[in-house]
Formats: structure tokens, C-alpha cells, sequence
């Protein structure tokens, strides 16, 4: 049966029931790979919180102390879950082509909000190497736990300010029966009035500058920091990042052509621009932070070593508790 409704809303794509499974499948696998990377990174992060041995008091004081991690930790969970919401909106959009107009809003919302997050949670995360780089003997002062968190906040915050006044705007101009009827769930054919179209492109240039900037005069810096010191090693690793989250802020600005194609109809246009937009900058944040910072990746390896231990030897619970 259910192959039949996406049969269905294949043919209404123009493609063929092999295409939309295996589109669906690939979309599915690599949002769980990602998410599975994110969550072990997110495990690791939190594992020893309520560790009081000496021993790891040290991996409790370079995690949770310190902002780097915390705002890393926030961009991984923000991507896990804008990863699971429209891997969902891609799948709903196959098996059952239409849903509830209420609970499409829900997710549309809850979509745009993470999606809006990333670029801001980068443009603070680049400030913060800036700092740590180039104001080194300031940066306990200014990077606090507690600002750390506000920040966060305010990222929310913004998001909420871009976001909230389309339901707003539906709510006030749609009739009554929408919500309860079906729809296609899509961006455009919920939040369709033409000042929220405005209201998005005009919000989406003015975040994408302010950010584009940050992540420019911040690299600029580190590199003059770097070649001031002759290529220290930290400044030459934090200028990398700063690359790296050039390279991904491009990937999600992509998502502002997205309703051009989308508007084409183009069935394999529109799924591969899905993966590069949606996907694939949510692949590059546990690169960036777990796999090229040793810190992490150190315990990192510990954290995977442990839990295939227990996972052979099950019955050695007292002798893996000392090993781990």
C-alpha cells in the first residue's frame, strides 16, 4: 500500500517508482549516517557530566567550560535536528504527497528555524577563534560560559524574529479551513503571501551579509595573525576553520535558489539540490570541530573504543568499567 502512494506521487513528480525509492533511500541513509556521527560526537560530549573522579574532572573542565565546545555542540544538535525534519518533509512529500496543513506547519516552521540557525551559529563560532587568535590574553574575558549561552539565545531569537511573523501572517490572511484541510508541504505553498516572499528575501540578504562579513574579517585576521607569527600553528588551524565554515556558509546560501528550481519541476534538480543545500553542510560540521580538533577526537576514539569493548565482551561489565 504504500508503495502504491508513492507510485502516486511519483507519477506526480514525473519520475518512476524505482527513482523515488532510491532517492528516498539515499536521502534517509545519509541522515542517518550523519546523525549517528552527531550523536556519538554529542555522547562524547556529555558522557562524563556526572563524572566526579579526578581523572576526568580534566575532560568535564575542556568540554563544558569551554565556549568553542558548547557552541560546536549547539550548531551538531541544531543539524540533527533540521536533518530529521526535512528528511521527514522529503519522505512525507513521497508517501503521502499531501498532509495536514496544521502539522505541515509545524514542521515548515520548526525547518526554517534550524535552517536559519546554522549561518548565525558559524558567524559566532568564527568570532570566537578570532578572539581566542588574536586576543588570546582577552578571550576569557570576553568568551564566557554565560555569554555563551546568551548568544545562543539570541540566535533563537533572530531566528524567531525571521520566522514567527509568516504563521503570523497566514493565521491572519488565510481562511480558517486551510489548517484543517491538506497540502502539498511546502514552504511556498504555506507561507504564499507576498510579504512573507518579500520578507524572506529581504531577511535572507541581511543575515547572509552580516555574516559573510563576520566570516571575511575574521579569516583576514587570523591569516595577518598567522603570518605576524610566522605561521603558528594554531592561528594556521583556526584560518582553516574559518575556510571551512566559509565553504559551508556557501553550501547553505545555495538554499536561496532553491525555490528557482524548485519551481522548474525539475524532479533530479530538485533532489540533488536537496542534498547539496540541506545535506551535505550538516556532513561538514562534525569534521570541522570532531575530527580535526585532537581534543575531541582523542576522546572521541576512547568514547568508540569503549563501546566496542562492551559490545564484544558483554558479560566483562566490572573489567570494562576500569578500562573506560
Amino acid at each position: 500500500m504504500a508503495l502504491v502512494k508513492m507510485g502516486n506521487s511519483a507519477k506526480s513528480y514525473g519520475e518512476s517508482l524505482s527513482s523515488a525509492v532510491a532517492k528516498n533511500v539515499i536521502a534517509v541513509a545519509l541522515g542517518l549516517i550523519i546523525n549517528y556521527i552527531n550523536g556519538t560526537l554529542i555522547n562524547t560530549f556529555r558522557k562524563h557530566q556526572q563524572t566526579v573522579t579526578l581523572t576526568d574532572f580534566l575532560f568535564f573542565q575542556i568540554f563544558y567550560l569551554n565556549p568553542r565546545y558548547i557552541l560546536f555542540i549547539h550548531l551538531v544538535l541544531n543539524d540533527m535536528l533540521q536533518l530529521t525534519v526535512t528528511i521527514s518533509l522529503l519522505v512525507f512529500s513521497y508517501f503521502f504527497y499531501k498532509i495536514n496543513a496544521s502539522f505541515c506547519c509545524l514542521l515548515i516552521t520548526f525547518a526554517v528555524f534550524t535552517t536559519f540557525n546554522t549561518p548565525l551559529n558559524l558567524a559566532v563560532m568564527a568570532v570566537e577563534c578570532y578572539i581566542a587568535i588574536s586576543l588570546p590574553l582577552r578571550h576569557a574575558d570576553f568568551c564566557t560560559i554565560k555569554r555563551t549561552y546568551i548568544l545562543i539565545g539570541w540566535i533563537w531569537a533572530m531566528s524567531a524574529v525571521s520566522t514567527l511573523p509568516d504563521v503570523f501572517i497566514v493565521m491572519a490572511t488565510e481562511p480558517a479551513r486551510l489548517f484543517h484541510s491538506t497540502i502539498f508541504c511546502e514552504r511556498d505553498n504555506l507561507f504564499r503571501h507576498p510579504i512573507s516572499l518579500k520578507k524572506r528575501d529581504v531577511s535572507y540578504i541581511i543575515s547572509l551579509i552580516g555574516v559573510w562579513l563576520t566570516i571575511f574579517y575574521t579569516y583576514f585576521k587570523i591569516f595577518f595573525a598567522a603570518k605576524a607569527a610566522k605561521e603558528d600553528g594554531d592561528a594556521t588551524k583556526a584560518r582553516n576553520t574559518i575556510l571551512l565554515h566559509g565553504f559551508q556558509l556557501l553550501l547553505c546560501m545555495l538554499t536561496y535558489i532553491g525555490h528557482i528550481v524548485r519551481k522548474k519541476n525539475y524532479a533530479h534538480a530538485t533532489f540533488v539540490s536537496y542534498i547539496f543545500i540541506q545535506v551535505l553542510p550538516r556532513f561538514i560540521s562534525p569534521i570541522v570541530y570532531g575530527l580535526r580538533d585532537k581534543t575531541f577526537r582523542h576522546h572521541l576514539k576512547k568514547h568508540l573504543l569503549c563501546t566496542v569493548r562492551t559490545s564484544i565482551k558483554p558479560w566483562t561489565r566490572a573489567k570494562f568499567m576500569l578500562l573506560c
